[in-house]
């Protein structure tokens, strides 16, 4: 799992790559990065899976804010990135992950 963030000059904007590894996701067929930046619809960004069973996706996220956010596996099984900046219990009980737009 990573993020890797790439802040723009020219817009107000910090472009942050989310990456799920093969060997966490084990085979599995969809990924969706779900968080507030997309009302936690669990449609709204589908990763792209890589060749090496990676999932990737990029979001341009507004500078200067912080989105929480989650990875949905096979539509069934949440989990959390353990590259995110921060972490916050959310109200079920488990972590949400945090990632600075900065």
């Amino acid at each position: 799992m990573s993020l890797k963030k790439q802040t723009l000059k020219s817009k107000p904007v910090c472009k942050v790559t989310f990456r799920f590894t093969e060997e966490i996701t084990k085979g599995a067929e969809k990924v969706t990065l779900v968080g507030d930046f997309n009302n936690w619809n669990e449609d709204a960004n589908e990763m792209k899976k890589l060749k090496s069973g990676d999932f990737t996706t990029l979001l341009e996220l507004e500078k200067g804010k912080s989105y929480q956010f989650r990875y949905l596996v096979n539509e069934k099984e949440w989990y959390n990135d353990l590259k995110a900046d921060s972490y916050i219990i959310n109200s079920f009980g488990a972590e949400n992950c945090i990632v600075e737009a900065i």
